[in-house]
């Protein structure tokens, strides 16, 4: 604990130093950058650190992967990412509130994973521990396939008994099951012609008002499923549309009939059984076509899997809240799923026990304002470190 406490002014300077290099999930040499930067403290603490590239086809970096090889307690996997969702360089901080790209999600929590494990090599407490850290380049916005993008780590699984990962905490809680997520597509053609025909025989109604019937069966149809959330995006209708994962272009008149519609948005649901559910009574929606209308849904191949709750995971929250009480900080106690997005973590747990929320927690993920708070981190640091340290003893 002495160890953290002598660290802290180095935690601030770590997290600007990750915040200032933009790793934008797309700007791959940034995403490199970043892996080499947290690969060479880790090699400063006894981890054998390596980057790992993906093929060019997947369009995405690839993950850092560190190994400390010993005999000793469990063999733990520790969990983080490289990338964020915007552009980074923008590091700013006034006291201890800190704000720029990926202080929280999860540069933030990349930094607590590191700082723990330094402050158990400087009191000597690393030695013979099997530990392996691997950190995805492309945890926001994951290529494809998903078995080859996230080969390393579930190889690193097969060497693990437990799995901890550094996502955002959120108050005293941690996090025993997440929701999965799937990217769906929605494709809608209808005849196209003057804006006087519509609703004839001939001209049916143009795709943006089937587009409109499918999309409010969607909210009709799956909002009641408790746990499940669906978003629509992004949409692009007119004569001619295009979309890509980050925006599109359309083209038309107001006296012209939209020929094509196009959505893309995401569902996230709490098992795999919520998921076929959904996925059946979106495609019932679909079928019922409006006159000369047609509608292609598509589930893309890189949905993220639920996290289940387990009693083994709970038993790792309980290893956690003893920790905490120990050190004087109370309970720490499980988030409900229904509030956390997919993550890294549930493609190993299950199998393997796993507990999530460990990192610095925050404020505006996703969003250009995100922000933290730099005074939890020793609290969340030495939580982190005798968690490990008990588990590898």
């Amino acid at each position: 604990m002495a160890a953290v406490d002598a660290g802290r002014d180095d935690f601030a300077a770590d997290l600007g130093a990750a915040v200032s290099i933009d790793s934008a999930t797309e700007n791959l040499a940034g995403v490199r950058q970043m892996g080499d930067l947290f690969a060479r403290q880790l090699t400063e603490l006894g981890f054998d650190s390596r980057f790992v590239p993906l093929p060019a086809s997947t369009g995405r970096a690839g993950h850092l992967v560190a190994e400390h090889r010993g005999t000793k307690g469990k063999r733990v996997l520790l969990i983080g990412h490289l990338d964020t969702v915007f552009p980074g360089a923008n590091f700013k901080r006034e006291g201890d509130q800190v704000s720029g790209a990926g202080v929280a999600d999860m540069k933030g929590g990349d930094v607590v994973l590191i700082h723990a494990l330094r402050a158990l090599h400087r009191t000597g407490l690393l030695a013979d521990t099997q530990i392996i850290v691997v950190m995805s380049g492309d945890e926001e916005a994951p290529g494809n396939p998903i078995e080859v993008t996230r080969r390393e780590l579930l190889e690193a699984a097969k060497s693990s008994d437990l799995a901890l990962a550094f996502e955002s905490a959120i108050g005293k809680t941690g996090t025993v099951a997440r929701r999965g997520n799937a990217t769906w597509t929605l494709e809608v053609q209808g005849a196209t012609g003057h804006s006087s025909g519509m609703f004839s025989a001939a001209m049916g109604s143009g795709s943006v008002f089937e587009t409109a019937r499918i999309l409010s069966g969607f909210y009709e149809q799956l909002r009641p499923l408790d746990g499940i959330t669906i978003n629509p995006a992004l949409v692009a209708g007119g004569v001619t549309a295009e979309l890509t994962r980050t925006g599109g272009t359309v083209s038309g008149k107001a006296n012209i009939i939209p020929q094509r519609t196009l959505v893309r948005g995401d569902l996230r649901y709490l098992s795999a059984a919520q998921l076929a559910e959904a996925r059946v009574r979106m495609e019932a929606v679909v079928r019922k076509n409006l006159p000369r209308t047609s509608a292609e849904l598509k589930f893309l191949d890189d949905a993220y899997p639920a996290m289940a709750p387990t009693p083994e995971n709970y038993a790792l929250l309980a290893q956690l809240s003893q920790a905490s009480r120990d050190l004087g900080y109370g309970e720490i106690t499980a988030f409900d799923p229904r509030g956390r997005g997919a993550g890294d973590i549930a493609f190993v747990s299950p199998p393997l026990p796993g507990l999530d929320g460990l990192g610095l927690g925050g404020k505006g993920e996703h969003t250009i304002h995100e922000s933290a708070d730099l005074s939890t981190a020793p609290e969340l640091v030495k939580r982190a470190a005798l968690l490990i340290y008990r588990l590898t003893r």
